[in-house]
């Protein structure tokens, strides 16, 4: 049976690719699309899930936008990253469904409530807020979910502070709640997805299936290549935020450890770090894994496959456009 997944997600260039893998991957069933608050404001992000949607040919998907600030700090955004629209380097069509009415918050909580204990998995790939949020209205949400993969912090380095990734350093506060929560937590974090590299060869893999999806995923790199240079020195972008899918379609593709990770709060340097104690072997309640080592071209393999699945399954006349 498929894994079936809420996604909530800032896209941004890389949730754009997880947007892609999750609906074009046999092993996985899209239940519903949220957004947050992250990568660019909430009405950006919001429209860019609809607009890659529409490239994609996503249908019967709820997509709702869920909080448009973390939960007790300023907003910050990653434009230098991924540009004014949150998208920047491709042209984004008009979306062809509508918005989900609820809040992104309230169809988390009726997606995971009305489906059997244990059926759905949460993939957030922003900050935490709206996954947060939804364990404070509902409690009972955290014994029906099967796990938690998200994609956020690291072991060793950060990138909006030298210990703290941004999707934990903008809402510390939520991700202290997600990871204390009694549910199972993959930590899918810099160390792993810094090497998931958008390099030139898996650009050519790509244009290898041609088509609009095949073009527009190389022009999100080629912006994002760009992006990442100025901003902070990578030769390629790594693709983070579609490793969480890629776990959950085959767990070879990344490799993880039982480890205790806790969410720093008060240091005056290390707000937002995840801390993860390896001093030992991980106690028997142990409820949180951190991701380690990323099996590259089978991770690359299954993005190109999705790609060339959803090109090959949309309607003829998106086909040729």
């Amino acid at each position: 049976m498929p894994r079936k997944i809420i996604l909530d997600c800032d896209p941004g260039h890389d949730d754009a690719v997880a947007m892609m893998l999750a609906w074009g991957n046999p092993e996985i069933e899209l239940a519903a699309v949220t957004t947050v608050g992250g990568n660019q404001t909430l009405q950006k992000v919001t429209r860019n899930a609809l607009s890659v949607a529409t490239v994609i040919g996503m249908h019967d998907v709820p997509i709702a936008a869920g909080c448009k600030n973390p939960l007790v700090r300023p907003v910050e955004i990653a434009e230098d990253v991924h540009g004014d629209t949150g998208l920047d380097g491709v042209d984004l069509p008009e979306p062809a469904m509508q918005l989900d009415p609820r809040h992104g918050v309230d169809l988390i909580i009726d997606t995971i409530m009305q489906a059997e204990p244990g059926e759905i998995t949460l993939v957030p790939t922003g900050p935490l807020t709206n996954i947060a949020m939804a364990v404070r209205k509902e409690p009972r949400i955290v014994e029906r979910v099967r796990e938690v993969v998200l994609m956020g912090g690291g072991y060793h380095t950060g990138n909006w502070s030298p210990v703290a990734e941004f999707n934990i350093k903008v809402d510390p506060e939520a991700a202290h709640v997600v990871f204390n929560e009694n549910w199972p937590v993959v930590m899918v974090g810099l160390d792993l997805t810094h090497q998931a590299l958008a390099t030139d060869d898996v650009a050519k893999q790509i244009a290898a299936h041609p088509g609009p999806v095949s073009d527009f995923t190389l022009g999100l790199f080629a912006f994002f290549r760009k992006a990442y240079k100025d901003a902070q020195g990578f030769d390629f972008p790594p693709v983070h935020d579609p490793c969480t899918v890629a776990y959950l379609i085959d767990p070879a593709i990344v490799k993880t450890v039982k480890v205790p990770i806790d969410i720093e709060l008060t240091g005056t340097l290390t707000l937002g770090m995840t801390v993860a104690d390896f001093r030992a072997p991980a106690p028997g309640d142990c409820h949180t894994w951190a991701a380690t080592e990323l099996d590259f071209h089978k991770f690359w393999d299954v993005v190109t496959d999705a790609i060339d699945r959803i090109q090959k399954q949309l309607p003829a006349h998106q086909s040729a456009n």
